[in-house]
């Protein structure tokens, strides 16, 4: 099943949105995620907290889930 994760802006960076997810509990925690952990933005896999995530996209995370930006 797809999480959706709503946005009122015109992009959130990946580290934020690991955080919104509530994947992480910190925003502090989002680089030790992203170099321990696969994260796919749109099928790519990326280690990039600053990737600029614009609704549409799709992330998956093997073990935590799918998400949709909306």
């Amino acid at each position: 099943m797809m999480t959706k994760i709503k946005i009122s802006t015109e992009y959130i960076a990946l580290g934020q949105f690991l955080k919104a997810a509530d994947v992480i509990q910190t925003g502090g925690m989002a680089k030790w995620f992203l170099s321990e952990y696969d994260v796919f933005v749109n099928g790519e896999q990326d280690q990039r907290r600053g990737r600029k995530l614009r609704k549409g996209d799709k992330i998956e995370i093997p073990n935590y889930g799918s998400f949709e930006i909306i």
